[in-house]
């Protein structure tokens, strides 16, 4: 008798999602973080307004964007990459449903190993345990830039196993990949919280 009680709850929850899913907007929190010059808000500019724009002034300290794409509304931290703004990342990231890590996909490696230390230390933070990582190597329009296996053995990915990963290679500029990047937000925005 329980059982049949408990099936009936499990499918009533299963109805209330599906009708939420349907016609309700969801919320998602990103903080997106990365190295200066990797292209983060590059990035935002050309998913907020649907293209690429020259005039991008990099980021001092942070800014915040809303950008609604689908039935998904995005509160987005674009935070500072320079070195004196990166322990300001932890309090941004904590509060949010998903960390985009911005890399130079283009890069030599001593700056992807100083993005992979700058990603491990982020991910050591207690605060941000669990929450869902999704990286983006920036900049696959240059010639010489890495694709997403280089980039996720350089970044170490494979040893992340407390989250959800994601990674993919994207033009900023060109718009590449960026909606493959969002939908894995879209469908991240179905399962967390």
């Amino acid at each position: 008798m329980i059982l049949i009680k408990t099936n009936k709850m499990y499918y009533v929850q299963k109805l209330i999602d599906w009708v939420k899913n349907q016609f309700f907007s969801k919320e998602l929190e990103l903080s997106v973080v990365g190295l200066q010059n990797a292209g983060k808000s590059t990035l935002i500019n050309s998913v907020q307004m649907g293209q690429f724009d020259e005039d991008v002034i990099p980021t001092v300290g942070v800014n915040i964007r809303s950008v609604k794409k689908g039935k998904v509304s995005m509160k987005i931290w674009d935070l500072g990459g320079q070195r004196r703004y990166r322990e300001s990342w932890e309090k941004y990231c904590a509060s949010s449903d998903c960390i985009v890590f911005v890399v130079d996909a283009a890069s030599d490696l001593d700056t992807f190993n100083q993005a992979r230390h700058q990603l491990e230390k982020l991910l050591e933070w207690e605060s941000v345990e669990g929450i869902p990582l999704l990286v983006l190597g920036n900049k696959n329009d240059i010639p010489g830039s890495v694709g997403e296996k280089e980039i996720i053995e350089r970044m170490n990915l494979k040893s992340i196993t407390d989250r959800k990963v994601g990674c993919y290679t994207i033009s900023a500029k060109n718009m590449v990949n960026i909606d493959v990047a969002l939908k894995w937000l879209t469908n991240l925005s179905k399962i967390h919280k």
